[in-house]
């Protein structure tokens, strides 16, 4: 059952991906410099910090539940289903 969940992420991921691959067409459209500065500074020190943190601790018991049996039954049938058409920006 785990499977098609982890299928189903994948698509969802290469579909993200794809987007922001292809969605997205930047041009440089002029150069960029950086603003002319005169600093004079002193050594710094960064803070420091004492930090009392948690824990925590995955573990797994065994415990007896009532589950129901069930009789699933499938059959074929027609659907509508969303369709994704990813058209890049032209260059």
């Amino acid at each position: 059952m785990k499977t098609p969940v982890i299928v189903a992420s994948a698509a969802v991921v290469a579909f993200v991906a794809a987007g922001a691959i292809y969605m997205v067409d930047i041009d440089q459209t002029s150069e960029g410099r950086l603003p002319t500065v005169d600093v004079s500074v002193d050594g710094g020190e960064l803070p420091k910090f004492d930090a009392d943190v948690g824990s925590v601790s995955v573990q797994s018991e065994e415990v007896e539940v009532t589950v129901p049996k069930v009789k699933v039954v499938t059959e074929e049938e027609t659907v509508s289903v969303p369709s994704v058409k990813i058209t890049p920006p032209a260059e």
